[in-house]
């Protein structure tokens, strides 16, 4: 059996979160069930609330890594719920959870998740013209290092259609850490110290 693709969608919390960004998101999870996808999101409101409602709609796949260790504090459109206790650090479970990752808006919290998911060269694209903190980052990279290119889309079907190319294009032959080094980055961040990845320069 073919594996099913894991496309994650971040983007604003409930504080934030404008009906357009709802509408987006619902869209954006909509079109990812009816790809066959599995959804990922931090499981709790705003957008991962709206693309967990559109995909739960399209009766997709619908995952919630929560931040908090009580289950019932995820929305009520996750299928599945990871209550992880990581706090912040859930951020990077996230981001290795996911094929592939779709940005509507967002602040200070989903550009954690991009760090990540950037530093673990992750296939990412962004809704343009919608705000947010990834706002000056789409169509370029975050840093000097240039990991992988945030690619602005304008729609959510034209997301969800670039995240799947993306996915199946990219080689992560030469990017995968071993399990050890995984676990040593969460360590640390556990332990509030600076990951070993973002102090490679």
């Amino acid at each position: 059996m073919t594996k099913k693709h894991q496309i994650l969608v971040i983007g604003n919390n409930t504080n934030g979160c404008t009906p357009k960004h709802e509408k987006i998101a619902y869209d954006v999870g909509e079109t990812i069930a009816k790809s066959g996808s599995v959804l990922i999101t931090g499981g709790l409101g705003g957008v991962m609330k709206a693309a967990s409602h559109g995909a739960h709609y399209a009766n997709g796949l619908t995952v919630g890594i929560i931040p908090q260790n009580d289950a019932t504090l995820a929305n009520q459109f996750c299928d599945i719920v990871i209550p992880t206790g990581m706090g912040l650090a859930c951020d990077f479970l996230n981001a290795l959870s996911a094929d592939g990752i779709i940005i509507v808006g967002g602040g200070s919290g989903t550009l954690s998740e991009v760090c990540a998911a950037y530093m673990y060269k992750k296939p990412m694209v962004a809704i343009r013209n919608i705000g947010g903190s990834i706002e000056q980052y789409i169509d370029g990279f975050l840093d000097h290092r240039e990991n992988i290119k945030i690619i602005g889309v304008d729609t959510p079907q034209d997301a969800v259609k670039t995240i799947l190319e993306l996915i199946s294009t990219s080689s992560n032959k030469d990017t995968e850490l071993t399990n050890a080094e995984v676990l040593d980055d969460f360590n640390k961040i556990k332990s509030g110290e600076a990951s070993r990845m973002a102090q490679k320069d």
